[in-house]
């Protein structure tokens, strides 16, 4: 059992002893004789032994009346969900090479920046009890938005990333140590990175796999993800005319690096060479990496205000019948 106000309950301790001292102090009823020879031989009634009933009844009606109104209920029913609560830093490289239009959007050629950023955002929204956080990065990394459950917020943040934010390039190594630094002070049971990149190291000053050795000793996993056709993918140009143009280029990705990232920290590589690839290796991410956690959920009460109640109102007129009928006193 439980109460809704449990301090009211302090009244029937403090209260009600007042009261019963107070009644014997000062209603003492009594008639003056000479000599007590005349009550010799009278037994005693049950009324007199039964004369102070109508006073604790009304004590009893009052200590109801406390209790109703404190709020009493009975748990019936109280439910378990089963949650799903890991701290995950999406890191996505933001630099020129991403704006290669070998990727597809409802059947038109997009930029895998955008095609990363949707994929990106469905798997935020598949999420449901996660602190995510996103790192974008160039030739320096851009902390997009911290851990956060705001998953709102943080698909505002995500749709903001464009090409231009900061310098050209592909600083791998200090993007996972800007990962690092989020995740190291995190609460969750599992820890994950997903670096997505189409580049090869080549700005900041950490090496990627020294940036990786330095996630394991908090137990951060790095899943890494090489985005991009195998062989020439075509790159937009502007010509004189203010057109633009695609020229195919060879925009190679250090797959060994990759690789070695993933393996260091108990993570996985993929390969995502087009959009229905790079859906898929979100997925089976997001299929991998789940952490069970068991929440109490909601709970029904059975209300025990309206039947205390009742009885307390029986009873006070239980006390109201019998001390006007059979113990009516007399003054």
């Amino acid at each position: 059992m439980s109460f809704k106000s449990p301090l009211l309950l302090i009244l029937i301790p403090t209260v009600l002893p007042i009261l019963v001292a107070h009644y014997f102090r000062h209603h003492k009823s009594f008639v003056a004789f000479s000599s007590s020879s005349f009550f010799k031989g009278l037994k005693t009634t049950w009324k007199m032994r039964a004369q102070h009933l109508p006073f604790f009844l009304r004590i009893l009606s009052l200590a109801l009346f406390i209790l109703a109104f404190s709020g009493p209920r009975v748990v019936v029913e109280e439910s378990k969900i089963t949650t799903e609560g890991i701290d995950i830093v999406l890191l996505v490289d933001t630099s020129t090479s991403m704006a290669a239009e070998d990727f597809t959007m409802n059947g038109k050629r997009a930029n895998r920046l955008s095609i990363i950023k949707k994929v990106v955002n469905d798997f935020i929204q598949k999420r449901k009890s996660d602190k995510i956080g996103l790192i974008a990065f160039a030739a320096k990394p851009y902390t997009v938005c911290p851990l956060t459950m705001d998953y709102a917020w943080l698909t505002e943040n995500l749709n903001r990333i464009q090409f231009g934010i900061m310098d050209d390039g592909t600083a791998i190594g200090s993007a996972i140590a800007s990962g690092v630094n989020r995740l190291r002070g995190a609460k969750g049971k599992s820890k994950v990175m997903v670096l997505l990149t189409d580049g090869i190291n080549n700005a900041g000053k950490i090496d990627p796999l020294t940036a990786a050795k330095t996630a394991e000793p908090f137990g951060i996993k790095i899943y890494t993800i090489g985005a991009g056709t195998r062989g020439l993918a075509p790159y937009p140009v502007t010509d004189l005319f203010g057109r633009t143009v695609y020229q195919n280029v060879k925009i190679e990705v250090d797959e060994e690096t990759l690789k070695k990232i993933a393996e260091a920290t108990g993570g996985q590589y993929f390969r995502a060479t087009d959009t229905e690839s790079l859906e898929n290796i979100y997925k089976q991410i997001d299929q991998l990496e789940k952490t069970k956690i068991e929440e109490s959920g909601y709970r029904q009460y059975n209300e025990l205000f309206g039947k205390i109640l009742w009885v307390a109102i029986l009873v006070l007129l239980m006390e109201v019948v019998l001390g006007r009928t059979v113990f009516l006193r007399i003054p």
